[in-house]
Protein backbone atom coordinates (compact mmCIF):
# COMPACT_ATOMS: atom_id res chain seq x y z
CA UNK A 1 0.00 0.00 0.00
CA UNK A 2 1.58 3.87 -1.10
CA UNK A 3 1.64 6.77 1.39
CA UNK A 4 -1.15 8.09 -0.14
CA UNK A 5 -3.58 5.24 -0.63
CA UNK A 6 -3.33 4.71 3.16
CA UNK A 7 -3.81 7.97 4.30
CA UNK A 8 -6.68 8.49 1.88
CA UNK A 9 -8.34 5.37 3.68
CA UNK A 10 -7.67 7.31 6.83
CA UNK A 11 -9.80 10.01 5.63
CA UNK A 12 -12.23 8.85 4.41
CA UNK A 13 -12.93 6.35 7.82
CA UNK A 14 -13.26 9.95 9.46
CA UNK A 15 -14.89 11.44 6.79
CA UNK A 16 -17.33 8.18 6.86
CA UNK A 17 -18.35 9.02 10.60
CA UNK A 18 -22.06 10.51 11.07
CA UNK A 19 -21.82 13.99 12.79
CA UNK A 20 -22.49 14.44 16.31
CA UNK A 21 -22.96 10.95 16.73
CA UNK A 22 -19.34 9.92 18.34
CA UNK A 23 -18.63 8.53 21.12
CA UNK A 24 -14.86 8.83 21.65
CA UNK A 25 -13.37 6.41 24.27
CA UNK A 26 -9.77 7.99 25.31
CA UNK A 27 -7.33 5.16 26.66
CA UNK A 28 -4.34 7.07 27.99
CA UNK A 29 -1.66 4.60 30.15
CA UNK A 30 1.73 6.34 31.60
CA UNK A 31 4.56 5.12 33.71
CA UNK A 32 7.51 6.70 35.21
CA UNK A 33 10.86 5.35 33.41
CA UNK A 34 14.13 5.73 35.69
CA UNK A 35 15.91 6.89 32.31
CA UNK A 36 16.53 10.42 30.40
CA UNK A 37 14.09 11.01 27.75
CA UNK A 38 16.29 10.61 24.99
CA UNK A 39 17.68 7.04 26.21
CA UNK A 40 14.06 6.43 26.31
CA UNK A 41 12.95 7.49 23.13
CA UNK A 42 16.42 6.14 21.33
CA UNK A 43 15.64 2.54 23.01
CA UNK A 44 11.68 1.93 22.67
CA UNK A 45 11.12 5.26 19.44
CA UNK A 46 11.30 3.52 16.50
CA UNK A 47 8.33 2.71 14.63
CA UNK A 48 8.28 -0.53 14.25
CA UNK A 49 10.21 -0.78 17.92
CA UNK A 50 6.12 -1.85 18.65
CA UNK A 51 6.89 -5.51 17.54
CA UNK A 52 9.54 -5.51 20.46
CA UNK A 53 7.28 -4.14 23.21
CA UNK A 54 4.09 -5.61 22.30
CA UNK A 55 4.97 -8.77 20.87
CA UNK A 56 3.66 -8.55 17.05
CA UNK A 57 5.36 -8.73 13.78
CA UNK A 58 5.78 -5.24 13.04
CA UNK A 59 7.64 -4.31 9.07
CA UNK A 60 7.37 -1.04 7.33
CA UNK A 61 5.75 -1.08 3.91
CA UNK A 62 6.57 1.94 2.60
CA UNK A 63 8.30 4.84 4.30
CA UNK A 64 11.67 5.00 6.51
CA UNK A 65 10.01 5.32 9.74
CA UNK A 66 9.06 9.14 9.25
CA UNK A 67 5.67 10.86 8.99
CA UNK A 68 3.70 9.34 5.98
CA UNK A 69 5.51 5.80 6.96
CA UNK A 70 3.46 2.94 6.74
CA UNK A 71 3.64 -0.13 9.37
CA UNK A 72 2.09 -3.46 8.78
CA UNK A 73 1.57 -5.34 12.01
CA UNK A 74 1.02 -9.17 12.14
CA UNK A 75 0.68 -9.13 7.95
CA UNK A 76 -3.02 -7.74 8.71
CA UNK A 77 -2.95 -4.15 10.55
CA UNK A 78 -2.06 -1.04 7.99
CA UNK A 79 -0.46 2.07 10.35
CA UNK A 80 0.13 5.54 8.92
CA UNK A 81 2.02 7.24 10.70
CA UNK A 82 0.56 10.89 10.58
CA UNK A 83 2.73 13.23 12.84
CA UNK A 84 5.98 12.85 14.70
CA UNK A 85 8.38 15.01 17.15
CA UNK A 86 11.89 14.44 18.84
CA UNK A 87 9.79 12.11 21.42
CA UNK A 88 6.61 11.49 19.64
CA UNK A 89 4.55 9.71 16.67
CA UNK A 90 0.88 9.33 16.03
CA UNK A 91 -0.61 7.38 13.84
CA UNK A 92 -4.16 6.07 12.44
CA UNK A 93 -5.12 2.57 11.92
CA UNK A 94 -6.42 2.35 8.22
CA UNK A 95 -6.82 -1.84 7.71
CA UNK A 96 -7.18 -4.18 10.75
CA UNK A 97 -9.48 -5.40 13.45
CA UNK A 98 -9.98 -1.31 14.89
CA UNK A 99 -9.67 0.45 11.45
CA UNK A 100 -13.30 0.73 11.32
CA UNK A 101 -13.98 2.43 14.26
CA UNK A 102 -11.50 5.58 14.10
CA UNK A 103 -8.56 4.03 16.12
CA UNK A 104 -5.40 6.62 16.70
CA UNK A 105 -2.62 6.60 19.07
CA UNK A 106 0.34 8.45 20.13
CA UNK A 107 3.36 7.21 21.78
CA UNK A 108 5.56 9.83 23.45
CA UNK A 109 8.30 9.66 26.26
CA UNK A 110 8.07 13.27 28.28
CA UNK A 111 10.77 14.38 30.33
CA UNK A 112 10.02 14.47 34.08
CA UNK A 113 13.95 16.04 35.00
CA UNK A 114 17.73 15.21 33.96
CA UNK A 115 17.44 11.38 34.76
CA UNK A 116 14.11 10.30 34.54
CA UNK A 117 10.69 10.97 32.17
CA UNK A 118 7.53 9.07 31.52
CA UNK A 119 6.27 7.04 28.51
CA UNK A 120 2.77 7.70 27.96
CA UNK A 121 0.56 5.56 24.66
CA UNK A 122 -2.64 7.67 24.54
CA UNK A 123 -5.39 5.74 22.39
CA UNK A 124 -8.41 6.92 20.73
CA UNK A 125 -11.28 5.44 18.96
CA UNK A 126 -15.32 5.78 18.50
CA UNK A 127 -17.13 3.41 20.42
CA UNK A 128 -20.16 4.36 18.67
CA UNK A 129 -19.25 2.71 15.51
CA UNK A 130 -18.96 -0.56 16.96
CA UNK A 131 -22.11 -3.02 16.49
CA UNK A 132 -23.16 -3.18 20.00
CA UNK A 133 -22.31 -2.72 23.98
CA UNK A 134 -21.19 -6.16 24.06
CA UNK A 135 -18.13 -5.48 21.20
CA UNK A 136 -17.36 -1.94 23.03
CA UNK A 137 -16.88 -3.49 26.50
CA UNK A 138 -14.85 -6.56 24.98
CA UNK A 139 -12.53 -4.02 22.94
CA UNK A 140 -12.22 -1.74 25.97
CA UNK A 141 -11.54 -4.57 28.23
CA UNK A 142 -8.90 -5.84 25.55
CA UNK A 143 -7.14 -2.58 24.83
CA UNK A 144 -6.35 -0.88 29.08
CA UNK A 145 -4.46 -4.69 29.68
CA UNK A 146 -2.55 -4.67 26.35
CA UNK A 147 -1.21 -1.24 26.27
CA UNK A 148 -0.68 -1.44 30.39
CA UNK A 149 1.67 -4.35 29.31
CA UNK A 150 3.39 -2.42 26.35
CA UNK A 151 4.03 0.33 28.51
CA UNK A 152 6.09 -1.70 31.47
CA UNK A 153 7.76 -3.46 28.42
CA UNK A 154 8.66 -0.37 27.30
CA UNK A 155 10.13 0.37 30.66
CA UNK A 156 11.78 -2.46 31.43
CA UNK A 157 13.43 -2.42 28.25
CA UNK A 158 14.83 0.90 28.59
CA UNK A 159 15.84 0.93 32.26
CA UNK A 160 17.77 -2.16 31.08
CA UNK A 161 19.47 -0.14 29.08
CA UNK A 162 19.66 -2.32 26.07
Amino acid sequence: MTIARALTALAMTAAAMPAGAADYVVIRKEILVERPADAVWQRVGDYCAIGEWLKLKCELVSGTGDVGSVRRLNDTTLEPMIARTGHSYSYGQTAGGMAGFAYNGTLAVEPVDAARSKIVYTLIYDAALMPSDAVRKAQFERIGPRFQGAIETMKALAEAGK
